[in-house]
Formats: C-alpha cells, sequence, structure tokens
C-alpha cells in the first residue's frame, strides 16, 4: 500500500483504486475505515486515505492533530506527493468536514468538490427536518429499535462497545433495511480513539462565512430519506458556496451509491465528467 509523510513526519497511508483521476476520497464516520466506501459503485481513478488513526495510518501523537480541522494540512500533503496542482475531491459524510476544511484553507488547490450527504447544520441556519423523515418511518420495530440506540447516549466504554453500538444503529442511516443494505453495514470498523481526536478541534466561527471564497465547482449529493443529515440543511449548505448545485436523489438515506447506484453515479459521473479523463496516476 502507497504511503505520503505528513507536515509533521508522520507516515499516512492511501489506497488507490483503478486507473485515471487522481479524485482524494475521504470516508466519514468519523473515523470508519474506508473500506464501507467501496468503489464508489465503480467510479476509477479514487485515491483514498486512511486518515489519522484510521486503519494503516498511526494514530496522532498529540489529539488535536486528528482534528478535521488540522487534517486539512495532511490532504495538502497528499497533493504534493501526487504532484497536483489541483485536486478533485470527494467527501462523504463526517468526510466532507475534512473536505470543507481543506478547501478554505487552500482554496487555490481545490479543482472540483464533491459532497456526498454532508452533515450541514454545523454550518447553516436551517432547523433539521430529520425528526420529520423519522416520524414517516416508524412503525417498522427494526428501525424503530435503531432510532431509540441512536437517539440515547453512544457507547463510549470500549472501542468494541463503540461499533457495537453503531451496527445497532446502522438501518437509520438508510432509506431500506434489505440484504444489501444490512451487508453494507457490517463493513468498515470505526476507530474510538480517532473519532474522538476528529471532533478535537472546533473550526474557525468564521466558517460558513468563508465558503463563499470556494471558487471551485461543487456538487452536494444528498439523500431525500436521510435521516441523519435531513435535507433542508443540506440544500442550505449547497446556497453557502459561490458555485454549487445539488442533487437529492429519491428513496435514498446516507449511502446514495449502495442504495441508488445508478443515480449516484449519473449525477457524479456529469459532474465530474471532463476531469476524470484527464491526467491518469500510476500505482505506487
Amino acid at each position: 500500500m502507497p504511503n505520503y509523510t505528513a507536515a509533521d513526519g508522520a507516515e499516512l497511508h492511501y489506497e488507490v483504486l483503478g486507473d485515471g483521476g487522481p479524485i482524494v476520497t475521504l470516508a466519514g464516520g468519523a473515523a470508519r475505515h474506508p473500506e464501507y466506501l467501496g468503489d464508489l459503485a465503480g467510479m476509477a481513478g479514487l485515491v483514498v486515505p486512511h486518515l489519522r488513526g484510521v486503519g494503516k495510518s498511526p494514530k496522532p501523537e498529540h489529539v488535536e492533530t486528528g482534528a478535521y480541522w488540522n487534517q486539512a494540512r495532511d490532504v495538502e500533503a497528499l497533493r504534493e506527493h501526487l504532484g497536483q496542482e489541483r485536486l478533485t475531491i470527494i467527501g462523504h459524510s463526517a468526510g466532507t468536514r475534512l473536505a470543507i476544511s481543506y478547501a478554505v484553507q487552500y482554496p487555490e488547490r481545490v479543482g472540483r468538490l464533491l459532497l456526498v450527504t454532508p452533515p450541514s447544520t454545523y454550518l447553516v441556519d436551517e432547523p433539521a427536518d430529520t425528526a420529520e423523515l423519522i416520524d414517516k418511518r416508524k412503525g417498522d420495530p427494526i428501525f424503530d429499535k435503531a432510532v431509540a440506540t441512536f437517539q440515547a447516549r453512544a457507547e463510549l466504554s470500549s472501542e468494541e462497545a463503540f461499533n457495537a453500538w453503531q451496527q445497532t444503529c446502522a438501518p437509520v442511516g438508510y432509506a431500506a433495511w434489505t440484504a444489501v443494505e444490512q451487508q453494507h453495514a457490517q463493513a468498515g470498523k470505526f476507530d474510538l480513539v480517532a473519532a474522538q481526536a476528529y471532533f478535537s478541534v472546533q473550526p474557525p466561527e468564521d466558517l460558513a462565512r468563508r465558503l463563499t471564497a470556494v471558487r471551485a465547482p461543487t456538487l452536494v449529493i444528498g439523500g431525500a430519506q436521510d435521516c441523519l443529515t435531513g435535507v433542508r440543511p443540506v440544500r442550505a449548505l449547497a446556497r453557502l458556496f459561490a458555485n454549487c448545485e445539488v442533487v437529492m436523489i429519491d428513496e435514498c438515506g446516507h449511502y446514495p451509491w449502495v442504495e441508488r447506484p445508478a443515480e449516484f453515479r449519473r449525477a457524479a459521473d456529469t459532474f465530474l465528467g471532463q476531469f476524470s479523463r484527464q491526467s491518469r496516476l500510476s500505482r505506487r
């Protein structure tokens, strides 16, 4: 597996999935092993870093180094390692926090930005509508149990307990709970220490305002039944960017490449289109 050297000297790892790109792809969780992303329904040229403390990347020596705001420096080191003037970046869920942090700190280094089911209430004033989406699905015993567990306190006594809690909550993240979703929910272990570090530093208070300076073409993809992020805040986030479109996929929750792969690929390919046929990345 290839690696690169961060600004503090840490050796961080990444994977390359297919030819083309490179498209730097940031996993969510937070701190979930990126194997849950798969290849995003067959996309090529994905460069998938293991974030601090996840997978084969070491835990940060100082907890603040693992914060998403500070890990923007790691993305910049990866860009330099790849020899790219600008990056196309895909972020999913909590990974969009890192993508956004990089975009506002290094706006001239972002070529395109694709944010998939981004949590948005920390940036926008639009009230969350997740309760309304949850109410529409009440009555399914599996879903109701998952919601009750999700709304209770997270189990932080151990990494094993934390991952068990995540598994119980998993149905909340999907618009349906068929064999496809159940299998996907098993992929990608969460690292508790890395997850806590991820949120150890708050971003600047003017972060939302600074997004207006991000001029790179941006696409936000949301799920119309995403009970984790809602719909209205996701649409409001898109309005903060100077050059942004939003695609809301129906009958879809938090993982559109799993739940509605054709619709997800149609939106992503249309957006990335021409760029994905440019410079090719050789495996290192």
